[in-house]
This record gives C-alpha cells, structure tokens and sequence, in this order.
C-alpha cells in the first residue's frame, strides 16, 4: 500500500480516537514512502539512549515531500509512553489531539496545503512539557540531525521554519552549512496558543503556508 494521503482526516484532533491512533500505527508498516525516514529516526533513537523520538506521520509525504516544517521540539500528545491517563499518539502529526497541533491543521487547510507536506522539528526527542524550552547545545544537535533528515527528501523544495526556536537554530547550525542543500526559506509563526492568539500571527501563519502552497502548485508536478 502506497496511496499519496495527504490532510489524511476531515477534522483536526484526530487522535483523540484510540482506534485512529491504531489505524495510523498500522499503516507505519504499510507506507513505501515514509520507511527510509522510519529507519532514520530509529536509527537516531538508538544513538540516544533515554531519549524518545517520535514516528513520522505516515499519512504526509515521507519522502516525497516538497515542504519540511520545521517546528521547536515534540510534544506531550506525541509520547506514546508517557504513562499518562491521556496518552500521545507517537507521531510528529497535525492530527495529534493538542492545540498547537489543531492550529496547524488548520492553517494548512486555510491555506490549501494539502499535499508534499512532513512536519518535524529542529530539537527531533521529547523534552518534557511544552514549558520546558530547548538548550543552544541541544538545538545545535538538532540541526545536524536535521541536514540528514534533509538528505532523504530528494523532493524537498521549501523549509518553514516556525518559531524562533527553528529560526534561531537554522541561523547558527544550519545557514552556513556546506552540506545544507539550495532550498526557499520561509520564516514563520510558531502554531502553538501562545502566538497564534496574538493580532495577526495566525492570518501570517496561513499567508505563509498559503504561499509555499502556490509554489508547490506552479512547480508542478
């Protein structure tokens, strides 16, 4: 099975569904294109014991993706094994029950990015609540492991880079980098609550996915 899905579900919060949780998780096993980032992010999990890197969501583009977001690090709804009464998804996904999660779901909708889409983040394991914030030392090991990542999408055409987090670590790790690959850069708002129910910041966010929507669009295929 390798049928292109993309904005996989017709309403944001879809984990909130133990059996769609399961539904996603089998198609982990199922999915051609998103096995090359599986092993990797395995492959980085193993280098980090003690640290937890959630899934890709099989339901984006894997490795045909033509945009990467790029968020600050995983949160709560995407551990798996935190204990919790209100366990996460395991995935980096839009569809994860959470606001920042919601907030990007529909954005991407607003702006009709429906397709080519993979989210991950510049900080790629779970730090703990959303209230504790990355380390320089810890988003400078990110963005390596994000130049890899970048190696597996033959596709890759636009990184969104949201919050200043990804921003920041972009600048210092990423900018400069001789193996960085010629990409547009587009600079956005963070969909969490704390910027999105700012005046403005969330008409930016979708202006800003709108436009890597239109681009996908005029280069086609």
């Amino acid at each position: 099975m390798d049928t292109l899905m993309s904005m996989f579900l017709s309403s944001p919060r879809g984990f909130r569904s133990s059996q769609t949780r399961d539904e996603r998780l089998a198609m982990l096993d199922e999915v051609d294109r998103v096995q090359p980032l599986r092993e990797w992010a395995m492959s980085v999990e193993a280098r980090m014991p003690g640290r937890i890197v959630p899934s890709f969501d099989p339901a984006e583009a894997g490795v045909e993706a033509r945009t990467l977001f790029v968020l600050e690090a995983p949160g709560p709804m995407t551990n798996a094994v935190s204990g919790s009464r209100r366990p996460g998804s395991g995935f980096i996904s839009v569809d994860n029950d959470d606001v920042t999660a919601e907030n990007l779901w529909r954005a991407r909708e607003a702006a009709g990015l429906h397709s080519g889409f993979l989210a991950w983040n510049i900080v790629r394991w779970y730090l703990g609540p959303a209230s504790v914030k990355p380390k320089v030392a810890e988003v400078a090991e990110g963005a390596a492991s994000l130049l890899e990542l970048m190696r597996l999408l033959p596709r890759l055409e636009t990184v969104v880079l949201s919050g200043r987090f990804a921003q920041r670590g972009w600048q210092a790790n990423i900018e400069r980098s001789l193996r960085r690959p010629v990409l547009n850069v587009v600079e956005t708002w963070h969909p969490g609550p704390k910027s999105m129910n700012q005046p403005g910041k969330r008409a930016d966010l979708i202006a800003a996915l709108r436009g890597v929507a239109n681009g996908q669009r005029n280069g086609a295929p």
